[in-house]
């Protein structure tokens, strides 16, 4: 059986992210129907966001649709091209005149899309689906084959019973496995997962993620797991990350997140959560309104229209994405800035009003 996992030797230092990026950027222009009026303004969708993933972690990555998630993946793995940004991987940066190749990186990293019948060609049985890639990347056809069955198995599907088997006749579920295991088959570092999960029943989510924590372990990945559903995060993520029009406003350890949210719009998000316990009933929406609209995103802090919070100042000025305290979070808000002109600015002042209610 040939090995699965032979690229993921640690080759970097301790010290240093296995992905890094810096002042990623992404507007899409929009063309008006009558050119006398003039050129729009673009859509905004990812506006220079900066973060690392460290080898061997989980970042989830939540916010409201439209909140840049899944451009964002899709700039990492260059199925769109960025207007302004670097991403390195491995120390190396991805394209440019001496950086690391578009094709070499994707056979580091892959993705797994939501929509789990579309992202397989139906034509294929799923032994050539899987074996496509290692095929496509050199490898040969026998090899490429062995593999795909090795692979098979790996995500819960026997072999003998599934490799002639063709997508339509698969279940949901089935096919989400298909797809990790075609993702796995070049033998990746990292894996980018877009709502991989949040279309499938619960009972099957489940089981889908307690495969991708086993495989996160067998395999010495790392992965960026992009979800709607904050439990389903919390449950697998070690760092949230934590997006608002095209903007990081908060990101940091899971736990530290989810338990002590520092960003208005974070404690929204978590406050509307479904809960079976009467006791922590929502009476009253946490956050109200439409997030604005892309392509004129409001000035300063761009959650300031919808804030409880919001003063003079969060209309002015921009909130830099700054540490908070000694931990590893980050949070972009004034009320968590010393001397940034907010009344409540301070740390002890903005925790009684962050859970004020």
């Amino acid at each position: 059986m040939p090995a699965i996992n032979s690229q993921n030797a640690n080759t970097e230092t301790p010290q240093r992210p296995l992905l890094q990026v810096q002042n990623l950027r992404k507007y899409f222009s929009t063309k008006r129907a009558l050119p006398a009026f003039g050129e729009s303004p673009p859509v905004r969708a990812v506006d220079g966001i900066s973060f690392d993933v460290q080898k061997g972690e989980t970042l989830g990555v939540v916010g409201e649709s439209g909140c840049g998630k899944s451009t964002m993946a899709r700039l990492l793995i260059r199925l769109i091209d960025p207007d302004e940004g670097t991403v390195i991987l491995d120390g190396k940066t991805i394209g440019g005149p001496g950086g690391l190749p578009i094709r070499e990186m994707r056979s580091r990293v892959q993705m797994v899309f939501q929509d789990s019948y579309a992202s397989l060609n139906p034509r294929l049985p799923i032994e050539e689906s899987i074996a496509f890639g290692p095929i496509s990347a050199g490898v040969p056809h026998d090899e490429a084959n062995e593999r795909a069955i090795a692979i098979l198995a790996k995500v819960g599907l026997e072999p003998r019973l599934f490799v002639h088997r063709y997508p339509h006749e698969l279940s949901g579920g089935q096919r989400q496995r298909v797809n990790i295991a075609r993702a796995l088959a070049l033998d990746p570092r990292l894996l980018i997962l877009d709502e991989a999960v949040s279309a499938l029943d619960k009972s099957v989510e489940a089981q889908v993620l307690n495969l991708l924590s086993d495989l996160r372990k067998q395999l010495d990945l790392t992965y960026i797991f992009i979800s709607h559903d904050l439990n389903v995060v919390r449950y697998i993520s070690d760092k949230v990350m934590v997006m608002y029009l095209g903007e990081i406003v908060e990101i940091g350890d899971v736990e530290q997140v989810y338990e002590d949210p520092r960003h208005p719009y974070t404690k929204a998000l978590l406050m509307a959560q479904p809960t079976m316990d009467p006791n922590r009933r929502t009476k009253e929406a946490p956050i109200t309104g439409d997030p604005p609209n892309p392509i004129r995103p409001p000035s300063g802090c761009r959650f300031h229209t919808r804030c409880p919070f919001a003063e003079p100042v969060c209309a002015e000025k921009v909130p830099p994405l700054i540490r908070d305290g000694e931990g590893t979070r980050r949070v972009a808000c004034h009320l968590w800035q010393e001397k940034s002109g907010h009344s409540k600015a301070g740390s002890d002042m903005a925790k009684e009003l962050s859970y004020a209610g």
